[in-house]
């Protein structure tokens, strides 16, 4: 009975969910948020039950701790040893690392190393690391990292047209997000697709960070994030792609620092700022039905970034078998998908299936036997992979 807990520490942040392998059944999941506050809510699922606590909680140390506790308390786990293994979600990886890996020395220090890539997530991932190393040292501990996926780009696809010195000096390149998402749901369709020897799928993660991935048998070869997660499409909060001179003329004409800038077009853009209402694309939707013209435009620019890639990948793919929707919005939106699948309809040759769309549930067909290209809805599960992988390298 090999149990594995996947953890997802973030700048403010533990998201949890705690596997029996065997079977890979979740045994219970949660998050612990606004850590370092006096109001850090406690979120625990079991046994059908939703346990929410508001407490504080000052530290990731003291959020691990509470969390194995609590495991403890609820006797959802009769003893601490009988987790085997922590598998840890680590957003950079740069380009030491093409898969998974056992966290030991050399890992940490790479972690640390590339904390400057990342520096609201790499410095928790290591916090979590450590406290959950020091809580069950008898738990092996596997790094996931975000980017691994994405490690297969060909330099063509990363290298970004500046001078090369700063690619090799100072690891400016495009790195990727998202990329445990795009694997697994990229796996789903290849599987749904009879798992044929060659396919070509773009993957639409769209959430409130959102990106899209061109993946070629089985393997990332462009996608839309690039050195930082700000790149690519328009998100709820993040500018997504745009002329970088802005940058400059913000900070000549309007006078504000690179630091004012760089928050605002991470935290203040998007359908945040363009429509004023809401970082959420559902308050968005329901404020735009209700007239809002502001609204209305930040969806339309949502939208028309989105088949810009999908456009992109098309062409890059030499065709495409199958779209996927994923996340957030991915998941849960018909009008969206419905919406950005209208506008690509007449040039890739898409037929939606309505019903499928908007009353089926889980993964699903949506498109229609005549459509030239199948578009799938999978749920994605990030945890999941994290369990497989801490899992088979730690040969539990």
């Amino acid at each position: 009975m090999a149990k594995i807990i996947a953890v997802n520490a973030g700048s403010s942040s533990l998201k949890f969910q705690l596997f029996e392998m065997d079977d890979e059944s979740v045994i219970t999941s949660g998050v612990i948020e606004r850590i370092g506050l006096e109001d850090s809510i406690f979120t625990i699922k079991f046994n059908g039950e939703k346990d929410v606590r508001t407490l504080p909680i000052p530290t990731h140390k003291e959020a691990v701790h509470l969390l194995l506790d609590t495991l403890l308390e609820k006797n959802i786990v009769s003893s601490l040893e009988d987790i085997k293994g922590v598998g840890h979600r680590v957003v950079q990886g740069g380009s030491y690392f093409k898969e998974s890996a056992i966290i030991d020395e050399d890992v940490v220090s790479k972690i640390d190393e590339l904390k400057s890539l990342a520096p609201l997530h790499n410095p928790a991932h290591l916090t979590g690391y450590y406290a959950f190393k020091e809580a069950i040292p008898s738990a092996g501990a596997v790094a996931v990292f975000d980017t691994a996926f994405h490690q297969t780009l060909e330099p063509r696809c990363y290298i970004y047209p500046i001078p090369y010195k700063f690619y090799t000096d100072y690891k400016v390149r495009k790195y990727g997000a998202h990329g445990t998402s795009h694997y697994y749901v990229s796996q789903k369709v290849i599987e749904k697709l009879g798992n044929p020897e060659h396919s070509k799928i773009i993957v639409a993660h769209l959430g409130a960070g959102g990106s899209l991935t061109a993946v070629k048998d089985g393997k990332s070869i462009n996608t839309s994030m690039g050195f930082t997660p700000l790149a690519g499409i328009m998100m709820g909060t993040r500018s997504g792609d745009l002329d970088p001179s802005i940058i400059d003329y913000l900070i000549e004409q309007v006078g504000m620092d690179m630091k004012d800038v760089i928050h605002m077009l991470n935290k203040e853009s998007g359908l945040l700022g363009v429509s004023g209402v809401s970082s959420d694309f559902r308050d968005v939707l329901n404020a735009a039905n209700e007239g809002n013209e502001r609204a209305k435009l930040a969806i339309d620019i949502f939208f028309r970034r989105v088949i810009a890639y999908i456009g992109r990948y098309f062409i890059a793919l030499g065709g495409c078998d199958a779209i996927a929707f994923t996340a957030g919005i991915g998941e849960n939106s018909a009008y969206a998908r419905k919406e950005i699948l209208s506008l690509v309809s007449e040039a890739l040759g898409i037929v939606v299936d309505d019903d499928a769309n908007e009353n089926g549930e889980g993964e699903r067909l949506i498109s229609k036997p005549e459509s030239k290209i199948k578009v799938y809805v999978i749920p994605t599960n990030e945890e999941l992979v994290i369990a497989r992988d801490t899992k088979r390298l730690l040969n539990l």
